[in-house]
């Protein structure tokens, strides 16, 4: 079953020691019994006030899943039973959409059975009147919002809508007689005006036919006319007096009574707020003290309204025509100024990603150069200048030889050559931390040493030492491993692959432009033939080239390749 967003119900019962919260779900009461379920059909959510002769609470329709308001008449007096059962045919009668609808089984009886602390039960009888939730804020509530007062535009409209909803009401021989900020709606939804309680309304005709008194006196000071005051008779000027009351606390921001003249009561007020002259005329002619001089219908306000609207919409003409203009001169300036602005901060914007891009790519680009140059020079030193080289490449022939007892070759120092430049090179490009990768050493370090010596491997099986196409397989192996053991965010296979192709691609142009001696590397394959000088020089730059390259390859693959697949919808 849908259920409203209150997830607590509020017991009913005027004398219950804690109404709320009760858990939704429960029937009755947990602090006094009273009955949760109204009829079987309504849940009591929550009391929206009490004053008066009544409480009013927001219930949830089982039947209809909608809220609705709920009015509890609390007071037991015949004269505020009549007063109820009044207010409920008359809201029945009418059909406005400024007037909360009720319909016509809405008006009931509820009889509480309450258990006593004696163990017995009394029963209360509660005449109850349902009508629709209006939801929005009262004026009062946009007065609280707007202290120094709402702008005329608005006050014109709701008393526009005002006017109808009395023409309707009087058109009844209703009069209203409580009508200030407190009791009149916005609906959330549509902004259409409405006018609640009516708990004080009434029939006109009824204090003729008793002797011209008013039987029940009903005063909102403030707003309320001195014939309502005295408990004289009252008839329609009533509510154009407590409307023309309510417009002009809504322009002004300031109660009513703390504008009357001290020696004539009147309202002086023209000076606090900007105003069209029609309509402050209008205002004042509405709360006039005698209700002789105020209009004498709805109709006639509604006429004089159509008369200010017209007049304010000729001098709006005037006034939006000069302002669209400037407006749209503002508007060609202020697009002018913002191409402007949004070009200069993305040619600055540019300009600092490439900076940042190109730092960031050269200190890779360094490190990593760095990193191999190292490697390899360690390397070097191992095999020929250590006693360590001859023991770690028996070691390494003992442990291919057991993994794989197949191979018919055995390794010789290029492996520990490859190996130590692939670790160094990891090292390097791991320790410059840029791309936004995560520093991982170890698996950086593994992933170098193992492709690197791979690629020794396939260098040491080939035919022609030296070739091109060695150089080319052998940079392919070692730096794809090496950049997928990098701790780079996303994209892997791309940044591998950029990395692998490019440097191969440089170092084939290197070739054919014969930077580097012939067979550079072969000294590695003569046993006890140590490099000389040009070789060695030659190694260390190989090694220290293939690092720079991946770094600047890895920028390429960074900042240009990746954005651009991104772009293109590859996340």
């Amino acid at each position: 079953m849908p259920q409203p967003l209150l997830n607590a119900t509020h017991c009913i019962n005027p004398d219950c020691p804690r109404p709320y919260p009760q858990t939704w779900g429960n029937n009755f009461c947990q602090s006094c019994g009273a009955p949760l379920r109204l009829l079987n059909r309504y849940i009591p959510l929550q009391r929206l006030g009490i004053g008066g002769f009544a409480a009013i609470y927001t219930v949830w329709d089982l039947q209809t899943q909608t809220e609705r308001v709920l009015k509890v008449l609390l007071e037991s007096s015949p004269k505020a039973l009549e007063l109820f059962e009044q207010e409920a045919w008359m809201l029945a009668s009418l059909r406005h959409p400024g007037i909360p609808r009720i319909e016509s089984d809405c008006y009931f009886n509820l009889e509480l059975r309450i258990p006593t602390y004696q163990g017995s039960f009394s029963k209360r009888r509660f005449p109850c009147l349902l009508m629709e939730k209006i939801h929005g804020k009262t004026l009062q509530d946009i007065l609280d919002e707007y202290p120094e007062g709402c702008p005329e535009s608005w006050v014109l409209n709701w008393l526009i809508q005002a006017v109808e909803i009395l023409q309707e009401l009087h058109g009844r021989n209703i009069i209203h007689r409580d009508i200030k900020p407190s009791n009149l709606m916005l609906r959330e939804e549509s902004g259409q005006l409405v006018m609640i309680d009516f708990g004080g309304a009434k029939q006109m005709g009824i204090d003729a036919k008793k002797g011209g008194l008013s039987s029940t006196r009903l005063i909102s000071p403030g707003y309320s006319p001195l014939e309502q005051i005295v408990g004289g008779a009252v008839g329609p000027a009533a509510d154009f007096y407590a409307l023309g009351r309510t417009c002009i606390h809504l322009l002004t921001g300031k109660y009513p009574a703390d504008l009357e003249d001290p020696l004539t009561g009147e309202l002086r007020w023209r000076h606090i707020a900007p105003h069209s002259y029609g309509l402050a005329n209008l205002l004042d002619d509405m709360v006039r003290s005698q209700a002789r001089e105020r209009p004498v219908s709805a109709a006639q306000i509604r006429d004089r309204l159509h008369k200010i609207s017209i007049s304010n919409n000729s001098t709006n003409l005037i006034v939006t025509t000069g302002q669209n203009l400037l407006k749209f001169t503002w508007e060609i300036l202020t697009t002018l100024v913002e191409g402007v602005t949004n070009l200069t901060a993305f040619i600055f914007s540019a300009i600092a990603q490439t900076v940042v891009a190109s730092l960031d790519t050269a200190w890779e680009m360094m490190l990593g150069g760095l990193g191999g140059t190292v490697g390899a020079l360690s390397g070097l030193i191992i095999i020929y200048w250590s006693p360590l080289g001859k023991t770690l490449v028996s070691l390494l022939n003992l442990g291919l030889h057991q993994f794989v007892p197949g191979v018919a070759f055995n390794v010789g120092p290029e492996i520990l050559l490859f190996s130590l430049a692939g670790l160094g090179t990891a090292f390097g490009l791991t320790d410059a931390g840029g791309f936004r990768q995560r520093r991982r050493y170890w698996l950086a370090g593994v992933t170098g040493m193992l492709g690197y010596g791979l690629a020794g491997l396939c260098w040491v099986a080939g035919k022609n030492y030296g070739t091109i196409e060695e150089m080319m397989l052998v940079g392919t192996i070692a730096i794809a491993s090496l950049t997928l053991g990098m701790g780079l965010r996303s994209h892997h296979a791309v940044h591998a692959l950029v990395s692998a192709i490019a440097p191969v691609a440089m170092f084939a142009a290197i070739n054919t432009l014969n930077i580097f001696p012939h067979n550079f590397l072969s000294f590695l394959l003569v046993n006890n033939n140590y490099p000389n000088w040009a070789q060695f020089c030659s190694t260390l730059i190989f090694f220290g080239l293939m690092g720079s390259g991946i770094g600047l390859c890895l920028g390429v693959s960074h900042y240009l390749i990746i954005p651009l697949l991104r772009w293109l919808g590859w996340r």
